[in-house]
């Protein structure tokens, strides 16, 4: 087993004993102290990994959000999918171990200022999509950029709050919603191939922002 590995299995465990400790205790009455006595690390270990009570509980998203900007940092051929492939990995992290994200969901709900951090975090991961957009897009007009990373998040959030509360929800059902924001955008590719031509015509929804029309122009000149 890898470095990375151990420390990821030791985290996990530091954040079920936390989670388990804020369900039968509550989450003001449960100390730092005991979270680290309970997952057999030091005080010092648990502040230096960790920071707080309320990190403990968005660890997760804290490295998520981390390995998505690396994701979006890469070079994509299509931004739009980039941004819903994001939402499908944080979506597929979570679905690896429903169990603790209901436990951990279960508290968020019951504890006003895990409420507040949930609002503040799903913000980040909206802004995340919105500055990468208007990177990867130039020209693009900041209400569509703003909108689409918006309309993703949401989408995101309502389908996951279904595996939160018990459904069996498969990955497909994100991804046949996110196809369909892309659709509402213009912006999910025709099925049918495009027919090798020398005369490109080119016919796009109304709906499309203006910044994603110039970049598919210049991709079909470009190969043709």
């Amino acid at each position: 087993m890898t470095e990375h590995a151990d420390v990821s299995r030791a985290r996990t465990a530091v954040v079920a004993a936390a989670l388990d400790l804020f369900s039968r205790h509550g989450f003001e009455q449960t100390s730092v102290e005991q979270i680290a006595k309970a997952a057999g690390v030091s005080r010092s270990t648990f502040f230096r990994q960790f920071g707080g009570k309320e990190d403990v509980v968005f660890t997760d998203h804290e490295t998520l959000l981390d390995e998505l900007r690396s994701f979006l940092d890469e070079p994509h051929d299509d931004p739009w999918a980039a941004v819903c492939e994001a939402s499908e990995r944080v979506f597929g992290y979570f679905a690896r171990d429903p169990e603790m994200a209901r436990h951990r969901y279960q508290i968020v709900r019951d504890v006003p200022v895990l409420r507040e951090r949930e609002i503040v975090t799903v913000f980040r991961y909206e802004r995340l999509f919105d500055e990468y957009l208007r990177e990867a897009l130039p020209g693009i007009a900041p209400v569509d950029a703003v909108g689409f990373s918006a309309l993703v998040t949401a989408v995101h959030n309502h389908v996951l709050r279904q595996l939160l509360r018990g459904k069996r929800v498969p990955l497909s059902t994100l991804r046949t919603a996110l196809d369909d924001v892309r659709r509402r955008y213009g912006v999910l590719p025709e099925s049918s191939p495009a027919a090798s031509d020398d005369v490109v015509v080119a016919v796009f929804p109304r709906s499309m922002p203006i910044a994603e029309i110039s970049r598919r122009v210049q991709a079909e000149l470009t190969e043709t």
